[in-house]
């Protein structure tokens, strides 16, 4: 299994940035996939879930501002997000979870900065 995140980088309070996962070795469609992030100093969180059929779910910091999708035929998931804040500075990572304990698979991040 392996993911990899794009779309990391440095942008003004308000402004937009689009992460994209390329999802390869999983039959993609059947898995549920999340975004985490984790700032300096903290816990990684979760930031946005979407199952295989598109019900999504997000953190109350980031509803109404960011959105979660997926392309079940390109076994891609992005995340837009809108109205970035100095807050939301995070290596943001994504995640995918199969039916035993041990099929956690993370992709290596990418770094989002909100910096004026």
């Amino acid at each position: 299994v392996q993911l990899v995140e794009s779309g990391g980088g440095l942008v003004q309070p308000g402004g937009s940035l689009k992460l994209s996962c390329a999802a390869s070795g999983i039959a993609f469609s059947t898995h549920a996939m999340g975004w985490y992030r984790q700032a300096p100093g903290k816990e990684r969180e979760l930031v946005a879930i979407i199952t295989g059929v598109g019900d999504s779910g997000y953190a109350d910091s980031v509803k109404g501002r960011f959105t979660i999708s997926r392309d079940n035929a390109r076994s891609t998931a992005d995340l837009q997000m809108n109205n970035l804040k100095p807050e939301d500075t995070a290596v943001y990572y994504c995640n995918t979870k199969g039916a035993l304990p041990w099929q956690n698979y993370w992709g290596p991040g990418t770094q989002v900065t909100v910096s004026s």
